[in-house]
């Protein structure tokens, strides 16, 4: 039986991500939590940026709220990720602001 690290997880979920597989992103992701293979900002912004692709905002924020749970930092990359699938997903401009927010009140460096 092979076992799971980061660098193939995170390999197989941006590919997903590529590919514009969602479901398959996010199978991915709970199977990484699940067998508690340690996720990083990488793992987490490659399925945010699969739930932009797939204009489904509300999971991609989701998403950036789980990483405190997984104690991985959210960072600018993760964050501009979120943005960006909110604006795709129809303009959901207050989300946009909050994460600004949220941004310049925590560690996370805004450009």
């Amino acid at each position: 039986k092979m076992k799971l690290g980061t660098i193939s997880c995170n390999a197989a979920i941006s590919a997903c991500e590529k590919r514009g597989e969602l479901e398959t992103a996010l199978q991915l992701l709970r199977r990484i939590v699940q067998t508690k293979v340690e996720s990083d900002t990488l793992t987490f912004g490659a399925a945010i940026g699969a739930c932009r692709k797939a204009g489904e905002w509300k999971t991609a924020l989701q998403l950036l709220s789980s990483m405190a749970q997984s104690k991985v930092e959210a960072s600018t990359i993760t964050c501009s990720a979120a943005m960006s699938a909110c604006d795709m997903s129809g303009g959901d401009w207050e989300n946009v602001i909050q994460l600004f927010t949220v941004m310049q009140c925590t560690t996370v460096e805004s450009n």
